[in-house]
């Protein structure tokens, strides 16, 4: 039988399987969206070594994948020349010569015509001119991301960040003038870059996180936790620096006032990679597990889900997976931009230390509220987290007509000139 679906290209910074952190998650679940539409061409990049074991599993989405090895190490040496060509050092850190390539090839060989690209410096590889409609999934607004972080740092890296927000900003803009449309995963944030960019605010839009509810349902989980005591958990990717801010910051500030009243608390840090910083948190009332086969039980046993992030953007997957799980969810106000709730009915939203404090006393204080909040909190998943209605954006975009702006053949032109290593 003839295969009539359309070609595609697809390209990700990080192989988009198994969807295990917050950007694996959203990349996989638009893989298998477009697969259903489009014989998928992916090109992406495995930076652990853990990843290198699934290549073969992405065949089972993508008719052809490329792949290429990417060694942190030397990847953060390789972004330094951005400082010499006075480019963002995000972009030297994921060009490669071998993808670009490649990308040109198969768009050549396969008469591909759309592309998707995940993340913004992805977008680099979007130049070949067979391609006549290309999107760019920016998900969040990565260069504000690097001034929040300068506003936390000593000279030079502050002036590092700052350099970084500028520059990356500057190809951000120029990524998406190039682009037919650009995606958000907040109307804030769509709504930041549009004030920053102006020029292409009437081809900005917003296509949100969702969650597998069935995946993540409630029902059915062993308790790994020891028994007796109240479990305060957090959930992540430990190497993610907002994360190991996050757990820091709660674990020496708040969590002994929360012990003050409630001795028999542990605060659980439950994701993969922990930082030196994040393992010497480990003590009595402190547990770093690392990698786990399966986040679930441990999210069914919790008594409440914190989510103290003081750097954020976008919306949390983090904090859908716990809503999903029928629990109740203290979160700070940074965690909770985009999320489709009813404060205090299907969340805790907090401002601040206090605020995080008053929310979980508040929770334990009181079981009808707890359970009442946890059922609530899964309801509004099933009603509008549904990974299925947020991608329907991206298939609208994709259909002939659907991206109606023209991109700008120029508007990537500062960046041609670059060397691929």
């Amino acid at each position: 039988m003839a295969d009539d679906r359309t070609p595609l290209l697809y390209l990700v910074h990080r192989i988009p399987f198994p969807p295990n952190k917050g950007d694996k998650v959203r990349s996989h679940n638009i893989l298998r969206r477009l697969a259903q539409r489009h014989r998928v061409f992916l090109g992406t990049f495995v930076d652990h070594p853990d990843d290198r074991q699934y290549v073969e599993r992405l065949g089972e989405w993508c008719e052809e994948v490329h792949v290429v090895e990417l060694d942190p190490r030397w990847a953060r040496l390789a972004s330094l020349r951005g400082l010499l060509t006075g480019e963002a050092l995000s972009l030297p850190y994921y060009r490669n010569r071998g993808l670009a390539q490649w990308v040109e090839s198969v768009v050549s060989r396969e008469h591909i015509q759309a592309a998707v690209a995940f993340s913004g410096p992805m977008a680099q590889y979007l130049k070949p001119s067979g391609l006549r409609t290309t999107i760019v999934d920016f998900c969040d607004l990565d260069s504000a991301k690097w001034g929040q972080y300068a506003a936390d740092r000593m000279w030079p890296m502050s002036w590092l960040y700052r350099r970084e927000e500028a520059k990356l900003l500057a190809f951000e803009r120029a990524a998406a003038l190039a682009s037919n449309a650009s995606l958000f995963v907040t109307e804030a944030e769509a709504a930041l870059f549009k004030a920053a960019a102006p020029e292409v605010g009437s081809r900005v839009g917003v296509m949100r996180n969702g969650v597998d509810a069935e995946f993540f349902s409630p029902e059915g989980h062993p308790n790994p936790y020891e028994e007796g005591g109240r479990v305060l958990l957090f959930t992540g990717a430990m190497d993610y620096w907002p994360n190991i801010d996050a757990v820091t910051w709660f674990a020496a500030e708040l969590l002994p006032r929360i012990r003050e009243r409630y001795p028999d608390v542990c605060f659980w840090i439950v994701g993969m990679n922990p930082t030196p910083a994040v393992q010497a948190l480990a003590a009595k009332d402190v547990r770093v597990t690392g990698t786990v086969a399966d986040v679930r039980p441990y999210l069914a046993h919790a008594d409440i889900v914190v989510v103290p992030l003081r750097i954020a953007r976008g919306i949390q997957n983090k904090v859908l997976e716990a809503m999903a799980m029928a629990k109740p969810v203290v979160v700070s106000e940074a965690s909770a931009a985009g999320l489709d709730a009813v404060f205090g009915v299907d969340c805790e939203v907090a401002h601040g230390a206090d605020g995080l404090i008053s929310g979980i006393f508040r929770l334990f204080e009181n079981d009808v509220l707890r359970r009442k909040m946890g059922v609530a909190a899964r309801r509004k998943i099933l009603d509008c987290h549904s990974w299925g209605a947020h991608l329907d954006v991206l298939d609208t975009l994709i259909a002939p007509g659907g991206a109606d702006h023209p991109p700008s053949d120029r508007a990537l032109e500062n960046t041609r000139h670059h060397e691929y290593p």
